[in-house]
């Protein structure tokens, strides 16, 4: 009995060896997200890097370049529609984040750290969240005795030839002269983008190009996003920052959120899910406001760049994202047209 005992216990371990040898031959698989990203990658890679560490989960990255940003991501976003490849977007600003609702691209979810962030800056039925903010402020060469107070500056007689403002086709410069068409109508919208060419205004590739030339004083003023100016307010360049318009009654500085999309018939739904969580948290606003990205919390209670003014300080630009995301595709036209494309 003894013996037959033995064998079995030897007929044992010798399955458990084989169950565990077989077992260590098959590579672990860690859950994945794959996400496309507007946001620049010098500041989004570190919180995607903390998101991978902290939740064992891999992220594969799709970074827009500085010259196509957000166009590239959303674009291929549209491409993909019916075979969808990404799981979430990052967009640098709520507006193309907008367009994918529009187009049915985006699907909704309703992440629990939405819920304190100012209902201005998320979408009411949970498509896209916004997350650390910008402003579109003034660079002003302090070489500048009496600096510019509104964007119709650009348009004043005193600045002919002496102002920059970045390629209204790209980036947040798109999105900013799509909400002046929604306040001030088509009619001055047009005549501001006249108004532009009639005063030799520069056309930048950039707005980190157009803070490079204010900053080497090449021109006087440029409508730039507040980290732009605060990168090179800390390099110790000769410039500083004008938020615009902010007389009583008037127009409002342009505010600029990050915006997390979840991508409808995503590969990875409860993975992206945990990344959206992540970059809608308090954590994730703390370190984008300490690093030279220099972004605007709107959590309540979380510490801002010493830069700049908390968003209640600042009198906001009273649009809806909606509207300016319909506006903004309605002038690619007339934005090509002008730039003589």
């Amino acid at each position: 009995m003894k013996r037959f005992a033995s064998i079995a216990l030897l007929v044992t371990a010798v399955v458990a060896g084989i169950v565990l040898w077989q077992r260590a031959r098959v590579p672990t698989v860690h859950p994945t997200v794959v996400v496309y990203v507007s946001e620049d990658q010098v500041f989004s890679e570190p919180i995607l890097q903390d998101f991978e560490r902290e939740t064992g989960i891999r992220v594969q990255a799709v970074y827009d370049t500085e010259e196509t940003k957000s166009t590239g991501a959303m674009n291929r976003l549209i491409a993909e529609k019916d075979n969808p490849q990404a799981d979430v977007y990052w967009a640098n600003e709520p507006i193309r984040a907008e367009v994918l609702k529009q187009r049915g691209i985006a699907a909704p979810y309703v992440s629990p750290n939405a819920r304190t962030i100012p209902p201005m800056f998320r979408d009411p039925q949970g498509y896209w969240s916004g997350f650390s903010a910008r402003a579109r402020v003034f660079i002003v060469h302090e070489a500048v005795k009496d600096p510019p107070h509104g964007v119709r500056d650009y348009t004043d007689p005193r600045w002919n030839g002496r102002a920059v403002i970045a390629n209204p086709l790209f980036g947040t410069t798109t999105a900013e002269i799509a909400a002046l068409f929604t306040i001030w109508g088509d009619a001055q919208g047009r005549a501001f983008l006249e108004g532009l060419k009639r005063n030799q205004i520069a056309i930048s590739s950039s707005n980190g190009e157009s803070a490079d030339f204010v900053s080497a004083g090449r021109y006087a003023f440029a409508l730039v996003d507040s980290d732009d100016a605060v990168n090179r307010m800390r390099h110790g360049k000769p410039v500083f920052l004008v938020y615009p318009d902010q007389e009583p009654g008037g127009l409002g500085a342009f505010i600029v959120p990050n915006a997390a999309v979840l991508i409808r018939g995503a590969p990875h739904p409860e993975a992206a899910r945990r990344l959206i969580d992540y970059l809608l948290s308090p954590q994730t606003e703390r370190k984008l406001a300490l690093a030279d990205c220099a972004q605007i919390p709107l959590h309540p209670g979380v510490q801002g760049p010493p830069e700049l003014k908390p968003l209640d300080h600042i009198r906001v630009m009273p649009v809806h994202y909606a509207d300016v995301a319909r506006k903004l595709t309605e002038i690619q036209p007339l934005l090509r047209s002008w730039l003589g494309l």
